[in-house]
């Protein structure tokens, strides 16, 4: 070999041997920041790169002020409060002469007052059957007597429910919140057998909820961890625009999800990539494209300059869908135009798909893009279907909070009463409905009942 190619490849060498270190000292940084990421916590502490000139906070001047709101003065007021003026002036000590009276508004806060009330309840026996026979008031909230007569009220109950499922606040602090606002003295343990009465009076209204989830023509599922006595289980949520369901369950495959949405279940189902949702065969599918978008960035991100090729290619290719459905929406393309731009990148991905690739990584996304092939353009066909699942991302974030706040149940029954609830009070919150006195009739009637959420907007 001649010297001068001895020296070319050499010169090469050195090349690919720079550039190999520096690829290796951009993935030692990632893998740090990674590490140091999985260590914090889930909440919003800090961005990872701040802004070099970030906005100057509080409202801005002129036009970009923002929406003009002010508190609006009380249709009703309570109590007149007259303030006089000073006899002297305050500066300079002066006389003070009065030309004219304004008004300032204030919506205060009740001083606290907790109600204690004794229900004398007449007690008899039936003249035909011997039976005994007890009356009861429509504010009662249960027939106990002897040890158990001294109960909390449906309000007091139903705040509590609340703070605890609704808000996520753990039994102590609960607690502290009734005695500190008012007055209300209850231990942790009294606060969690109540929780569980109250689940047991809106288990009906769950199972009617999960009917409609059933009877939908499209739910967005999701699921994560959950512990249960120290073990893991799993946090399912059903999520529909009108109704969402949570059930604890003891697995993640195919029998917990259909024990909620039905093993024959036949309308949309908008779902993460997760194999157990491929086995609702009579469900129309529709794959979330923004979990396929990250994929996406996450591998060009890492894959250096060899093997971004292939990601590349799948995100441009579902951007482009996505502009499709919003072009359509906006009405600036025909039916027939929708359905040629959706032939053509279809036939895109086939393209993309059939090639053999080297990178391991590109052949995992290419095999999960073949399994998910049918799912990814279901949205174009059906106008109105979304394409990611941002519904059920959005169901399963409070409880994400609150597992990071206390962890989990201690008992299943402890998760069934938590799925009862947080499915009663999310619904609650997507129908605009107050729900506090939903649940001071349910603790007050005499008869377990269905309560329909949704009557308010038939």
């Amino acid at each position: 070999m001649a010297e001068e190619d001895i020296a070319e490849e050499m010169g090469q060498l050195r090349r690919e041997n720079q550039e190999l270190k520096a690829e290796i000292e951009r993935l030692r940084r990632m893998l740090e920041e990674a590490l140091r990421a999985s260590k914090r916590q889930a909440a919003p502490f800090s961005r990872r790169h701040p802004k070099a000139q970030p906005q100057k906070p509080g409202r801005k001047s002129g036009q970009r002020y923002g929406r003009r709101c002010r508190r609006p003065v009380p249709e009703q007021v309570d109590e007149v409060v007259e303030v006089p003026l000073p006899s002297r002036c305050p500066r300079c000590g002066g006389g003070v002469e009065e030309e004219e009276t304004v008004s300032q508004f204030q919506t205060e806060i009740p001083p606290p007052q907790v109600e204690r009330i004794e229900f004398r309840i007449r007690v008899g026996r039936c003249r035909c059957c011997r039976r005994r026979v007890q009356g009861r008031h429509p504010r009662q909230t249960s027939n106990a007597i002897g040890g158990a007569a001294s109960q909390l009220g449906p309000r007091a109950l139903a705040l509590a429910t609340l703070l605890n499922k609704g808000l996520g606040l753990p039994y102590g602090k609960t607690a502290t919140v009734l005695e500190q606002a008012f007055g209300l003295r209850v231990s942790r343990g009294g606060l969690c057998q109540a929780m569980e009465r109250v689940g047991r009076r809106a288990e009906p209204t769950y199972q009617a909820l999960v009917e409609q989830v059933r009877g939908s023509p499209s739910v967005t599922p999701d699921e994560t961890g959950w512990k249960v006595g120290g073990q893991l289980w799993w946090m399912w949520v059903f999520s529909t625009p009108q109704v969402t369901v949570y059930a604890i369950q003891p697995g993640r495959g195919f029998e917990q999800a259909a024990r909620i949405l039905g093993a024959d279940f036949a309308g949309f189902l908008v779902r993460d990539g997760w194999a157990v949702y491929r086995r609702f065969v009579h469900a129309l599918h529709q794959s979330c494209l923004a979990h396929l978008l990250r994929r996406c960035r996450e591998m060009m991100l890492v894959g250096g300059k060899q093997g971004t090729e292939f990601p590349r290619q799948i995100q441009a290719i579902l951007q482009q869908a996505l502009l499709l459905r919003d072009r359509c929406q906006q009405k600036q393309i025909s039916d027939h135009g929708v359905a040629v731009s959706r032939g053509r990148l279809e036939a895109r991905l086939d393209q993309s798909l059939q090639r053999c690739y080297r990178s391991s990584q590109n052949r995992r996304l290419a095999n999960h893009l073949l399994r998910e092939r049918d799912a990814l353009f279901t949205f174009l066909n059906c106008p109105g279907l979304e394409a990611t699942n941002w519904r059920a991302e959005q169901a399963i974030r409070p409880m994400v909070v609150a597992r990071k706040v206390w962890g989990g149940n201690r008992t299943p029954r402890g998760a069934q009463t938590q799925s009862i609830l947080v499915s009663f009070l999310q619904t609650c919150r997507q129908q605009l409905q107050p729900a506090s006195p939903l649940i001071q009739s349910l603790l007050c009637s005499s008869q377990p009942k269905v309560l329909d959420l949704l009557a308010s907007t038939r």
